[in-house]
């Protein structure tokens, strides 16, 4: 054995696999075998070795990276597009004919995430083991199934059931449109590609407003006008679904649609990222990790502040606009400025996230605007002046985009394969209970002001404000502790600089989690 090899693998071999010291947790694999590697390491390893042996020049990975960008986001925002419209298609309803009102619209609303919440879990696990783009895909053919039967009953039961069916169904989409990102982009190009698809929240208020005012200009017998809406979007919803089976890569290892090289060197753009692609194994003591990591739950928190007010928004913010004194066909138009608003503020987020390399910032500056605009809301109440209160309704939707800016934050902060779905599965059941509890916060009872919706949407906004700081100073903590290990190991093992790098490119593909590699690096 060449004396600098054993240099190199000295440093692993007397390691214990946790290892407390210099006040993180830290673990550098072992060197071990290649058969040990394909069984705990990441997919990647199948196509890349565990040090780098393939270079490529830049000119290569941007054009690599050009042709990722007129492949996957365009994917991913049919989907995030569809799923959106499938899932508020109940705002539209509610103002064009849907049978069912009060507190049973209340209800129905709420069914869809808790089927989301109940399955949240499950469907993640499962896409774990399977393809997760044909898992993707053969869900979204099914919901699109599901929204097309809305047409169907007029009972509260059945509509009840639908919904819920379509909680369960669309529930895996976030978790494994992030995991398709990180896999394939680097830390410093995730949070614009995930604004990318995210802008779909706010083009499809405009969009299904447009269709909505569309449709209720029909007056015919045939059929409901809210009938047609469901039918049209469950057929859209299908194409979708056909199409993410046909093209969407399940990884960069399985990737039909890139040549051998490609795929090498979009595994190699991403390796001194440390977050790894993919890996099939169950590993119970990662799922720990999350569970104990506090900066997890702080995420399921700022979650839960965001989808509060989307769920009572996405579902009740065309009968409070309606409520201002604007007539059905207006309020279909007057809400269509907020998507705009929406639109614009994840795209400029997305920019300066990536730009700047910063996660939580750019969610305390759209909240910003957000909680001056949920004031208004308060303090305007009953005032008659609709200008100000729709003005109001529609820049409060820059608080979407920090939903968004959480998605790039679990993107970048969060390795080892199980760690991933776990807190991606944690900040996806924040977001059903959330949209629950928002679902609720409106009641007929204080129609047709909300004033207790409002006041509360105010509240949880300055909340999350908190939090985003709280968030970023503890990652700031974590990189100074992780930087002074790394330090401390230099001098303790003799390590230049081409070794500590050495040791980066061995740790990138093992799988691990971002708290037992020294190497990861958390964004703000």
């Amino acid at each position: 054995m060449d004396p600098a090899d054993e240099k190199q693998q000295s440093p692993n071999d007397d390691r214990a696999s946790k290892d407390e010291h210099h006040g993180i947790d830290v673990e550098v694999s072992s060197l071990g075998s290649s058969s040990e590697d394909d069984r705990t390491g990441d997919e990647a390893l199948k196509l890349v070795g565990r040090e780098r042996t393939h270079t490529f020049s830049d000119e290569y990975n941007a054009r690599l990276r050009r042709k990722l960008d007129w492949w996957i986001p365009p994917l991913c925002a049919a989907v995030y597009f569809t799923q959106f419209l499938d899932k508020t298609s109940l705002n539209y309803a509610s103002i064009m004919g849907f049978p069912i009102k009060g507190q049973q619209y209340n209800l129905v609303s709420m069914a869809f995430y808790l089927g989301f919440l109940i399955f949240e879990f499950p469907t993640v696990y499962i896409s774990q083991k399977l393809r997760l783009a044909k898992y993707l895909g053969g869900n979204i053919v099914l919901w699109g199934a599901i929204l097309m039967l809305h047409a169907v009953p007029s009972s509260f039961g059945a509509f009840f059931a639908l919904r819920f069916l379509l909680g369960m169904c669309e529930c895996c989409v976030a978790p494994i449109l992030i995991l398709i990102i990180s896999m394939f982009y680097k830390k410093s190009e995730q949070a614009s590609r995930i604004s990318w698809f995210y802008v779909m929240n706010g083009t499809t208020i405009v969009f299904g407003s447009f269709l909505a005012y569309g449709v209720s200009f029909y007056d015919g017998d045939a059929i409901a006008s809210y009938k047609i809406v469901y039918l049209l979007l469950g057929g859209l919803a299908i194409i979708v679904g056909l199409a993410v089976l046909l093209w969407m890569p399940d990884s960069p290892v399985h990737a039909a649609h890139l040549t051998p090289e490609e795929r090498i060197a979009v595994l190699e753009r991403v390796r001194d990222d440390q977050c790894g692609t993919e890996n099939k194994t169950f590993k119970r003591a990662q799922v720990i990790e999350a569970v104990c990591d506090v900066r997890t739950w702080l995420i399921a928190l700022s979650t839960m502040m965001t989808s509060i007010p989307n769920g009572a928004l996405s579902n009740f913010s065309n009968i409070v606009i309606k409520g201002f004194g604007y007539t059905t066909k207006q309020t279909l138009i007057l809400s269509t400025p907020g998507g705009v608003i929406a639109a614009l503020t994840t795209l400029a987020c997305g920019y300066y996230s990536d730009r700047k390399n910063e996660r939580m910032l750019p969610i305390v500056f759209a909240l910003i605007p957000a909680i001056v605009s949920a004031a208004m809301l308060v303090g305007l109440d009953g005032s008659g002046n609709k200008g100000a209160l729709l003005f109001a309704i529609n820049v409060i939707n820059m608080y979407g985009s920090a939903l968004a800016m959480i998605y790039a934050y679990n993107a970048s902060n969060t390795s080892g394969h199980t760690k991933k779905l776990t807190i991606n599965a944690i900040t996806l059941v924040s977001f059903s209970v959330g949209n629950i509890i928002g679902t609720e916060i409106f009641q007929a009872k204080d129609a047709p002001g909300y004033l207790p919706g409002k006041v509360t949407i105010l509240i949880l906004f300055l909340v999350q404000f908190a939090l985003s700081l709280i968030l970023r100073a503890l990652n700031l903590h974590k990189n100074k502790a992780k930087l002074r290990a790394i330090q401390a190991e230099m001098g303790r093992l003799g390590w230049s600089d081409t070794d500590v790098q050495r040791e980066r490119e061995r740790s990138a593909f093992q799988d691990l989690t971002d708290m037992r590699n020294i190497f990861f690096v958390y964004t703000v």
